[in-house]
């Protein structure tokens, strides 16, 4: 029980840090800031900061075995991929909008769970995923702005990769501390998104100085949310924590009508209910025991560690 309300307070607070992260970006994006630079800036400055948390405090948690490092590698890199179309698509819609597609991952988040490890939802779980649907497409009726089609494939794009980093990582998180996890992952993302950067020719010199407080707060909330984001997943799984996650999306809102002036209707609101019912469901879910033999992450453990075995 004690675990439970580890993941979902964990879950909650990376929703709230995930939340602020739109707004930040396409802050800076808006004073200049090309939409690269800012995703190499905060995945760089993120990673080094937790680095040096790590390396003067607990260096114990540097350590991890091949396999994990593999599958931190193989999951950071998948969601450099998606950072790179998440911020390339804010650089194009609203933030609001954004956040609204980017809010399908719990969809996605199921059919890979079922396709890689052999887990399939209950009907709760199905039940809170369907209210989900009418939800979103409230919120989306609500702006009357064209919304630009390459930019909504983009974030679908960045919602699927994303979704998908979430079972490997889970994986490793069943026989990893999370600060380890979150460290490689990390580094694995700025391997990715710094080349990118540098590729695109893009300079963020002439709006550094106007956009350094959007890029600082973007690389702390990117720092706690990474820590709280792996804790839930490591104490409630991936597929609840996506749930949760979804109140990140009210989180965006809010903050994009304060910060950015964009509008709230009734309308969006009359969806932000239905979210908060699917949220406030959580309370009648069974965490799944976790097992390690798995189907395509069953290589993803400790060597010399039997598979048929449940965690202790």
């Amino acid at each position: 029980m004690q675990s439970r309300i580890k993941g979902v307070s964990a879950a909650l607070a990376s929703a709230i840090f995930l939340g602020m992260a739109p707004v930040f970006g396409k802050q800076a994006i808006n004073l200049g800031m090309p939409p690269l630079g800012v995703v190499a800036l905060r995945t760089s400055l993120a990673a080094l900061l937790l680095f040096l948390v790590i390396l003067l405090f607990r260096k114990k948690y540097l350590y991890i075995y091949p396999a994990g490092l593999l599958g931190c590698l193989l999951a950071g890199g998948i969601n450099g991929l998606g950072s790179l179309l998440y911020y390339s698509a804010l650089g194009r819609i609203d933030a609001s909008v954004g956040q609204l597609l980017y809010s399908f991952y719990p969809l996605f988040v199921m059919l890979w769970m079922m396709a890689l490890d052999n887990q399939h939802p209950s009907r709760l779980t199905l039940i809170r995923l369907l209210l989900t649907l009418p939800a979103l497409f409230l919120i989306l009726q609500a702006n009357n702005k064209s919304v630009d089609l390459l930019g909504v494939m983009m974030m679908l794009g960045a919602s699927l990769l994303y979704a998908l980093h979430l079972p490997i990582n889970q994986r490793v998180l069943l026989d990893m501390p999370t600060p380890t996890v979150t460290l490689y992952t990390l580094l694995a993302m700025s391997a990715v998104v710094i080349p990118a950067y540098i590729f695109s020719g893009n300079s963020i010199i002439p709006s550094i100085q106007s956009a350094w407080g959007a890029v600082l707060g973007l690389s702390l909330v990117t720092f706690f949310s990474r820590l709280t984001l792996f804790m839930g997943v490591k104490h409630l799984g991936g597929m609840q924590v996506a749930l949760l996650g979804l109140s990140e999306l009210l989180v965006t809102l809010i903050l994009s009508h304060l910060w950015l002036g964009e509008s709230l209707s009734l309308i969006q609101w009359s969806g932000v209910i239905l979210l908060l019912i699917s949220l406030t469901m959580v309370a009648g879910e069974k965490t799944p025991v976790q097992r390690l033999k798995t189907r395509w992450l069953n290589w993803l453990r400790p060597p010399g560690y039997p598979t048929n075995l449940p965690l202790p």
